[in-house]
């Protein structure tokens, strides 16, 4: 029996004793904490450089999360409008700024830049209070059958959402100055 359960419903989601995990909403974005652990660092105690990718992938799923975004309801709609399709990353750019070492406590902020046809520019920093450690801008493209298509609307109408509540006077969404 390996059939797929059904995706949670927004509001079971909403009902999950975990959903604290998944870090807080802030005006135009969303802020995950995360611990450095040994196992996020090289032999001199500092964060390898990939495990910071991976954080910036769990702060964008849990963005997702909690703008109501499921992702089991997002992946059906997906495969009925277009078959064969996945979200992949078209492009990366990254600043490594300082180094985080074990048991520092980070905050991943993610915010979206822009909500194009096919594609979704997000801008996201890593930071250890107020001290920006590594900035990013990540470019996901939706796909099907090898080629780029309109993201499905659930997504988004929620991704615009956010951007729109985005602050206008050029502040990242915890507030600090973007950089």
């Amino acid at each position: 029996m390996n059939e797929r359960p059904e995706p949670l419903s927004p509001d079971v989601l909403k009902a999950d004793p975990f959903l604290h995990l998944a870090g807080r909403l802030v005006p135009g974005g969303h802020v995950l904490p995360v611990r450095v652990y040994y196992e996020d660092t090289d032999f001199s105690g500092i964060v390898y450089h990939a495990n910071y990718l991976k954080f910036m992938e769990r702060a964008r799923s849990d963005h997702l999360r909690l703008i109501g975004v499921v992702q089991g309801d997002l992946f059906g709609e997906a495969l009925a409008e277009a078959p064969g399709f996945a979200f992949v990353v078209r492009s990366m750019e990254l600043q490594f700024v300082r180094p985080a070492r074990i048991d520092d406590v980070l905050e991943i902020h993610t915010a979206p830049l822009e909500v194009a046809g096919a594609s979704i520019t997000l801008q996201q920093k890593v930071m250890r209070g107020t001290e920006l450690l590594v900035e990013g801008k990540v470019k996901v493209a939706f796909v099907s059958q090898g080629r780029a298509r309109r993201i499905p609307d659930a997504l988004r109408l929620a991704m615009k959402a956010a951007q729109e509540e985005a602050p206008r006077d050029g502040a990242a969404p915890d507030g600090a100055p973007r950089g």
